[in-house]
């Protein structure tokens, strides 16, 4: 028992997820034992910081008050290093601002200290879509990876907290905590804003503005009643994919995650996470990082991504995070995972509920219960709960009886088959993510938001440079008719692979209007790409002698998302004889901070690598 939280015995998991994991498994057997070498040599017996010496030591606790040098300098109690995301940009990060001060104290009931170890940055991808800024944004993960891996260097810390939410700091927190993975390290989540405006009804602001049925005043107005108040957008992308990420991959105390900020259910659930912390610090408890990200942890976290319907971002995300951990993943184990577990969940853009929504009719303890007991998820891995029970703790979720946190079971049915049901009467089959390949290359498609009679379309490609030539040739009325978009020079290696979020209005317009429409990119649409068929993340890219940059206007393209199959219906003497497209990329290389970004643009590995700088 830990935490109220019985222990059960480890489900058996069904043989077809079994398969997948093995052969990841023997791929990643090199990889992942040098990995968990380099792990082992960083292990320390005692508090990490006695090894410092005197002058360094000093350092370290200089600002520190009275009993808490004593602590450092003299105690064996764990010190806690704390990594935080807080900013006043993005409203899913404003609330760290208040958590430094209150884990400190929790620290010390249970006879630790904490350190503030380090900030990393935070972007806001909703602040710069459409703008230089967002050309930055793939690569602030790599970033924050490095901050996290600076402010744990000071080997200080016998354990870490981690504090993000949003779209690339969870993944580059975790990067850069997989660096320190023979320390325990839990992630603290902030919770998402109270509802505001539905989501149907700001997606159809977005429509009639592009359509120009409405000006901007009333659009900014809907944005506005979206996006109110501190904590993460309610709509289901890819910050809000993170928190169901690290959740079932044992990262959160149980049922934590969708939480609403500024609530004494918040606050004390922020306590328990350092008081958790202390646990598994404690030796005779010990879980350090590399013992939670596992082949199988990963597993688990590509199979919540396709229950519930999550990020296309996660395509990159939890690749690079299982590379970084030295666990070998392609888009190929993605779709046959997909294949294989059932969609569960209806929350926008794959639905009309937001994430409040989700979490009040069984959320994630009814989600994790009912894969475990399908056999749809591995039970044989550790978390922060402790080195025993699986995801058994995890079927939970927390309540307070007297002001203090109790665990009890998660409901027995969905209170909403709208919008959460069982893996025996699903939304679909499959789930919602799903590999494209053909002679163009190899691409992602988030099919859970697409009906199924828009998921085949063959029509003549019109090629563009940018998503602003779309939109220009949209607003003049050159789209009306069928026709399959292709968006190029959009990928890491052209100008930092930006999400292509405009993109969205126009082409579900002409969607509406009874054209066949399909959009082809190496770039990206992130957890909001909705209800046309995108085939996202081309790889290679075009600045990367890709496929991509041979087609022409006017060439034929069919895609099937049934099948997964994207052809350029051309033939293979035809594009031997064209010369590959050429872009002027000089505007989007330079200002705004863009040109510091030069190393990153040049070495950056492809999009089904994880799309990063690091070469593990």
């Amino acid at each position: 028992m830990s935490n109220g939280i019985p222990m059960t015995d480890v489900l058996a998991t069904d043989p077809r997820l079994v398969a997948i994991t093995e052969r990841i498994i023997a791929r990643s057997k090199d990889t992942r034992a040098a990995y968990l070498a380099r792990v082992d040599k960083f292990r320390s017996n005692g508090p990490a910081r006695h090894h410092l010496g005197c002058a360094n030591l000093a350092h370290g606790f200089a600002a520190c008050n009275a009993s808490d040098k004593e602590a450092l300098a003299e105690g064996q109690a764990p010190n806690l290093g704390i990594i935080s995301s807080y900013n006043e940009m993005l409203s899913a990060h404003v609330p760290y601002g208040e958590y430094i001060e209150p884990i400190k104290a929790a620290a010390k009931e249970v006879g630790m200290t904490a350190q503030m170890a380090g900030g990393v940055p935070a972007m806001c991808d909703g602040v710069t879509q459409g703008f230089p800024g967002m050309e930055m944004s793939l690569f602030s993960r790599d970033v924050i990876a490095m901050s996290t891996a600076i402010a744990l260097s000071h080997d200080m810390f016998d354990g870490a907290m981690c504090l993000g939410v949003c779209d690339k700091i969870v993944p580059g927190l975790m990067i850069g905590a997989l660096s320190f993975g023979q320390l325990p390290i839990v992630f603290v989540p902030a919770g998402p804003m109270t509802p505001g405006l539905s989501n149907a009804e700001k997606a159809k602001a977005r429509q009639l503005f592009a359509e120009g049925k409405v000006g901007r005043k009333e659009l900014l107005a809907a944005e506005s009643a979206s996006y109110h108040s501190a904590g993460t957008c309610t709509f289901y992308g890819t910050a809000n994919t993170n928190q169901m990420l690290m959740e079932i991959m044992g990262m959160h105390l149980p049922g934590s995650t969708f939480i609403n900020p500024y609530t004494p259910m918040r606050d004390a659930l922020t306590r328990a996470h350092v008081h958790q912390l202390a646990h598994i610090t404690r030796e005779e408890n010990r879980v350090i990082l590399a013992d939670i990200v596992t082949e199988k942890s990963v597993i688990n976290g590509i199979v919540g991504l396709m229950a519930t319907g999550g990020s296309t971002n996660h395509a990159m995300h939890i690749v690079a995070i299982a590379r970084a951990a030295g666990v070998i993943v392609d888009w190929q184990d993605l779709s046959d995972i997909s294949d294989i577990i059932p969609l569960m969940c209806r929350i926008y853009p794959n639905g009309l509920a937001d994430v409040n929504r989700f979490q009040a009719v069984g959320g994630m303890g009814y989600l994790i219960r009912e894969l475990r007991n399908a056999g749809l998820l591995h039970d044989d891995v550790k978390t922060i709960m402790g080195p025993t029970g699986g995801l058994s703790h995890y079927t939970k979720e927390p309540f307070l009886e007297n002001g203090e946190l109790v665990w009890r079971d998660a409901v027995a049915e969905s209170l909403d088959d709208s919008v959460l049901r069982p893996p025996s009467k699903p939304f679909a089959a499959e789930g919602g993510l799903r590999l494209l390949k053909g002679n163009i290359g190899r691409s992602v498609i988030k099919i859970s938001a697409v009906k199924a009679e828009h998921r085949k379309v063959k029509a003549p490609a019109i090629v563009f440079q940018s998503q602003e030539e779309l939109q220009t040739a949209f607003k003049s009325g050159e789209l009306e008719k069928d026709f399959i978009a292709v968006v190029r020079f959009q990928g890491p290696k052209a100008c930092g692979m930006p999400e292509l979020h405009k993109l969205t209005p126009p082409l579900g317009v002409l969607q509406d209007r009874g054209f066949k429409v399909a959009l082809v990119t190496d770039g990206r649409m992130s957890g909001a790409s909705g209800k046309i068929p995108a085939a996202i993340h081309m790889t290679p890219e075009a600045l990367d002698n890709g496929i991509i940059g041979l087609i022409n206007t006017g060439d034929l393209i069919e895609l099937d998302a049934e099948t997964g199959t994207l052809q350029l219906l051309v033939s293979d003497e035809e594009l031997a004889k064209r010369q590959p497209a050429q872009c002027d990329l000089t505007n989007v290389h330079y200002g705004m901070g863009r040109e510091l970004f030069a190393p990153f643009r040049s070495s950056v590995g492809l999009a089904e690598e994880g799309a990063t700088v690091f070469n593990w």
